[in-house]
């Protein structure tokens, strides 16, 4: 017989005796603590002041206070049962072990963990509850939704319960039975452990064949083990309703084989595991554990047999040989909630005979939609921008630009539009200094915009807005961007009244060589926490880890601190529910540049919706190629809402978040949980409102669910014969897989539209492993939300579909663009423009419903191979059906193909128009608005007018060379063919001569 554990005597000193604690100890211990309070205060009390300036505390209060009160109740639960397991286990345990070969060998065991046992019993614990509550504050979000649900209004298809639940309860409840399974668990092994190190529990045999375990140790474990089984029972319940969220190989919710015999089996489950539990508690009282042990077995034997084997059988032998008919009421059921969770369920779908055939006058009736064709790419203008508008080193441009529309004139025009903001980078090594990062250039300034539809001078665009100071055709506005997505270091503004401005506003020659300025200084506006006290001051020193604010001069009691300067991080942190597109765009909104943000609510618990990956789903050229163009992060979604429309001014970076679905029950449990983040939607001015748009990435979403879910019928949906792909880029150059075609913006007139719409358009193209690419169907949905303050447009958000014939052989992007490139005509003269040191870029492939069938536009520019580069829109690309046209400018090429005559006006039927405001290296245009028809090419100094001439004479005498060759060849006149030959070779002589006098043309 040996002892349980033995009292040991303090050693070393007596036990009364008192040990004398170092002063130096002490106060280096309150240094340290000190110090890390400060840097805790740092990160911590700095995010109040942010979200206190903004306006946007309570959100934050909600969130730590959540996450805080999750957090202990997550660490009192856990830790608390595990410390209660341990010292119920060593209370419990006996005086004296049975003398047996496993109870010496453990006595050393116990000898060992003794003197740490309090330590371990505590310690222990409270590690454990720290990870978990840990973990439980994670789930803030599940369990505020849960505490603020309201119902959708529509009942699941299987058990008729709102689809609330599955939203909002039934997430929260099995986080609550997980994280109880998991404390259970830990503290049966917890309590399993200690009884046996201490004699409670024995494996071996012992003396006199005595029971294994004492009473205590035998009611410990037993009531552990029956709470554990009832855990494990509620989960198999919840696992029923699990089941109608689940993704399957054909289509996403309950199967047949799932209904008929998974829920079925799970309940079945959950009445074993109740029973085992019952018979765990009777071993609590009588003593036998024979019970509880053929009742693990009975659930483990059911488990396999009644919840793998059967359902298993069932699909196998009763489903799979009838799975169309069988599956049809699942299928269907699926296809319902996700046109419902997506937003398809009101798509006008209608059926287009597309013509192949091009006839003259044939886009007569879509000549408001021909006009508007948008021959800038805002894919590829930014370096174009930058080299014409930029100005000075200091200043950027986005690398992907903005397409939006303004009142110019009384008429709506289609925009591209950029933000000129600031960029350090571009300032030398010697300027690069605390003062001048962080005091000096602390904003950009204006805003930059562009006819869609027009050339200007050599190529370049038509600028109706631009130059420092900004002037154009818009409406005066605030020009200082101290909110862009490029900024990303604080900034300290603002100054006591009467200081001399030291912020640099703008370069001036008239004001000897710039102009400064004192943010706040006219207006008293407010655009980041004060830094006036020396508390604040010391704190963002400590947060930036920059000594400079502590003791700069210019750090003063009227200094704001600027940070968190990215539109997107702004909305992120103040609307942290919301899923954000990955595109922000600016607008010129009531005298103010905005930014403007769609935000999106989201969940992957919608009953029997197709769930999909958001980053997979969005993805395409510009979230691959651009750095301005986010990618979402990987989320899987089968519920999503272009829930919000938020605002972030570029000047003060006030944030403002529109309640823009106001039907969406997600949005609504989340306006309960923050009530004072939300405006309404009557709070958007009419000219916001003529700038909102429809998002892309809910519109790439929307369209990568309809490559399946265009199809209605269940039947069709399992062949899945008439699934549809979205095309891959043929823009993009390479090997290897091409990144999905973007959407575009431009304004359009569908048919059955009453007039043309800005809108959001793509194609699709059929599905499977064929690379044969003809086009099969056309979507665009109306982008343009009204300009009538608070009333969203009707017509807003209103997909239209158009099907082709299954038998159709209208051509798609990619063959579209294979066209262009194999043509001769095309290719020889594309050939001329890149030869020497000029690279030719294809634009963006638009296609538009015109003329009664396809029309494909592109837009091709040039630009030099080495030194300064930037393109200018040289040719334009058009084909219908099989007609291709090739010319300078759109209008031209589109007669070309419409056999001599469109029946329409393009918006370059003119010729190039001059900018209406100066370009860098470029004089102001004539009064009276003429086209002198000599542009100027910024940056190379004044263009040689005759080179130029001769260079369109020489490129038109080669084309027509190659045209009457390839007549010759036709008509097997051999004598002609040389002859035209001699002549393309003298014009390409020419052409070659001409390039050369405009690559020698000298820079000023």
């Amino acid at each position: 017989m040996s002892f349980a554990a033995a009292p040991r005597r303090p050693a070393g000193r007596e036990a009364g005796s008192k040990r004398r604690r170092s002063p130096l100890g002490i106060a280096v211990a309150v240094v340290a603590a000190l110090v890390l309070l400060l840097f805790l205060l740092a990160q911590f009390w700095t995010e109040v002041l942010w979200f206190t300036q903004l306006g946007f505390q309570d959100v934050l209060w909600t969130e730590w206070g959540t996450r805080a009160a999750l957090f202990v109740g997550g660490f009192l639960v856990m830790g608390g049962l595990v410390f209660l397991s341990l010292s119920l286990a060593y209370r419990s345990r006996p005086i004296y072990a049975p003398s047996t070969p496993e109870q010496a060998t453990l006595d050393q065991y116990r000898e060992a963990v003794e003197p740490l046992r309090k330590v371990v019993t505590v310690a222990g614990p409270a590690v454990i509850g720290f990870f978990a509550g840990a973990a439980a504050s994670s789930q803030w979000s599940t369990v505020l939704l849960a505490m603020n649900s309201v119902p959708f209004g529509t009942d699941d298809p299987q058990y008729g319960m709102d689809i609330s639940f599955f939203v909002f309860t039934l997430p929260v409840l099995r986080f609550v039975v997980g994280f109880l399974m998991a404390a259970v668990i830990i503290a049966g092994i917890g309590a399993l452990a200690t009884h046996y190190l201490y004699g409670g529990l024995r494996i071996g045999a012992g003396a006199g064949n005595g029971p294994r375990t004492t009473k205590a140790a035998r009611v410990q474990l037993s009531v552990t083990a029956a709470v554990l089984m009832l855990l494990i029972g509620a989960n198999y319940w919840l696992d029923r309703y699990s089941l109608l969220t689940s993704t399957g190989d054909k289509f996403d919710g309950a199967s047949y084989a799932d209904v008929n015999a998974v829920i079925p089996s799970k309940a079945i489950l959950t009445g074993v595991a109740i029973l085992v539990a019952l018979l765990f508690v009777l071993t609590a009282i009588r003593g036998n554990w024979r019970l509880p042990a053929i009742g693990v077995g009975l659930m483990v034997v059911s488990a396999i047999a009644i919840g793998g084997i059967y359902p298993a059988v069932v699909q196998r032998f009763q489903v799979a040989p009838n799975a169309q008919e069988f599956e049809a009421e699942y299928i269907q059921r699926n296809i319902d909630a996700t046109k419902t969770a997506f937003g398809l369920d009101d798509v006008e779908a209608a059926n287009y005979d597309a013509k192949t055939q091009a006839e003259a006058g044939a886009l007569r009736a879509d000549a408001d939609t021909t006009a508007s064709i948008r021959l800038l790419d805002p894919q590829i203008v930014s370096p174009t921008f930058r080299q014409l508008q930029q100005n000075k080193q200091y200043y950027n441009f986005q690398e992907t630009l903005s397409v939006d529309r303004y009142m110019i004139d009384g008429e709506s025009r289609d925009t591209v539009i950029a933000v000129r903001e600031l960029n350090l980078a571009g300032l030398g090594a010697s300027q690069r200094n605390w003062v001048n990062d962080h005091t000096v250039y602390t904003h950009g300034y204006g805003v930059v915009a562009a006819y869609g539809n027009q050339i200007g001078p050599g190529g370049q665009p038509a600028f109706y807005e631009g130059d420092i100071p900004s002037v154009g055709s818009l409406p005066e506005y605030e020009p200082r961007i101290y909110f862009s997505p490029d900024s990303t270091q604080y900034s300290i503004v603002g100054a006591p009244e009467g200081t001399q401005p030291w912020e640099f506003d703008y370069p001036d020659d008239e004001a000897g060589g710039q102009v400064n300025n004192t943010f706040g200084a006219e207006d008293g506006a407010v655009a980041g926490p004060s830094v006036g006290s020396f508390g604040t001051k010391l704190l963002y020193a400590l947060k930036f880890g920059s000594e400079q604010i502590l003791f700069s001069d210019r750090v003063t009691a009227d200094s704001q601190i600027v940070y968190d300067r990215s539109p997107r991080d702004r909305v992120a942190k103040v609307a942290p529910y919301l899923t954000l597109d990955g595109k922000v765009y600016p607008a010129v909104v009531d005298g103010r540049v905005k930014w403007i943000v769609d935000g999106y609510t989201t969940t992957n618990s919608y009953p029997y919706s197709a769930s999909r990956p958001l980053d997979e789903a969005t993805q395409d050229t510009l979230t691959v190629n651009s750095q301005s163009v986010a990618a979402l992060a990987p989320q899987q979604v089968n519920y999503i809402r272009n829930s919000v429309k938020a605002t972030v001014d570029a000047y003060d970076g006030s944030v403002d978040l529109y309640a823009w679905d106001t039907e969406d029950p997600v949005l609504k449990a989340w306006n309960n949980v923050f009530p004072t983040s939300l405006q309404p939607i009557s709070e958007i001015s009419g000219d916001l409102m003529s700038h909102l748009r429809y998002p892309e990435d809910m519109f790439k979403v929307q369209r990568s669910l309809l490559t399946s879910y265009h199809v209605d019928d269940a039947r069709e949906f399992f062949s899945g014969q008439d699934f549809w792909n979205v095309p891959r880029d043929p823009t993009v150059r390479g090997a290897g897989t091409k990144p999905f075609q973007p959407p575009y913006y431009l304004t359009l007139q569908m048919p059955g539209q009453e007039a043309p719409a800005f809108s959001l358009m793509t194609t699709f193209i059929p599905g499977g492993n064929s690379d044969r690419e003809i086009l099969t169907g056309f979507l665009a949905v109306d982008a343009e939300a009204g300009s009538t303050a608070g009333v969203k447009s009707e017509s807003y958000g209103k997909l239209r579909l158009l099907e082709l014939p299954r038998n159709a052989t209208v051509p798609g992007p990619g063959q579209v663009q294979n066209t262009f490139d194999s043509d001769p005509t095309v290719s020889n003269e594309l050939n001329i423009l890149s030869r020497g040191n000029s690279t030719v870029i294809h634009g963006n492939l638009l296609t538009l419903p015109v003329g009664g069938g396809l029309l494909y536009v592109q837009p091709v520019y040039v630009q030099a191979s080495e030194g300064t580069k930037f393109p200018l829109l040289r040719k334009v690309l058009v084909n219908f059906g099989d007609q291709v046209g090739f010319a300078d400018t759109l209008d031209e090429a589109l007669n070309q193909v419409f056999g001599g005559e469109s029946g329409a006006d393009a918006g370059d039927a003119g010729g190039e128009v001059l900018p209406e405001i100066p370009t860098d290296g470029e004089t102001t245009p004539p009064a009276d608005g003429t086209d002198t028809g000599t542009g100027t090419t910024p940056g190379t100094g004044t263009e040689n007018p005759e080179a130029r001439a001769q260079l369109d004479q020489a490129l038109q005498a080669a084309s027509q060379a190659i045209k009457d060759g390839q007549a010759a060849l036709a008509e097997g006149d051999f004598a002609a063919y040389g002859e035209s030959q001699e002549r393309l070779q003298t014009a390409l002589e020419s052409a070659i001569a001409a390039e050369q006098q405009l690559g020698d043309t000298p820079t000023p």
